[in-house]
């Protein structure tokens, strides 16, 4: 028994530290399923690209510079005008110059 306990839990800690990193829209085959409609900040764009065309819904795959990836609808005009200036030139339009703040390497205040 004491070993089927085990097990769920290895099972469940591995399966939570494998998903941490993505978004809740994120694709993994490529295709997006949904839309996510949070508005990242161009410094913390690291990549954007446009999911492949055998994809049943379009969409703009934003990776951030914590390599957070999320599904973009691509009729917004800030996402086309954001992909248009990173595919035009990504250092020169303020992209990923930010830094990934995770909670370990917060400062605390106080």
């Amino acid at each position: 028994m004491k070993t089927l306990v085990t097990l769920v839990l290895l099972i469940c800690v591995l399966r939570h530290c494998t998903a941490a990193p993505f978004g809740p829209s994120t694709p993994k085959d490529g295709c997006c399923k949904s839309f996510n409609s949070t508005e990242i900040p161009k410094r913390m764009v690291k990549h954007m690209a446009e999911t492949p065309s055998d994809c049943v819904s379009r969409a703009i795959v934003i990776t951030t510079v914590c390599l957070k990836k999320f599904c973009i609808d691509p009729n917004q005009a800030l996402a086309k005008n954001h992909l248009a200036l990173f595919k035009a030139s990504p250092s020169a339009n303020g992209f990923n110059v930010g830094t990934c703040q995770t909670k370990q390497n917060k400062r605390v205040k106080g």
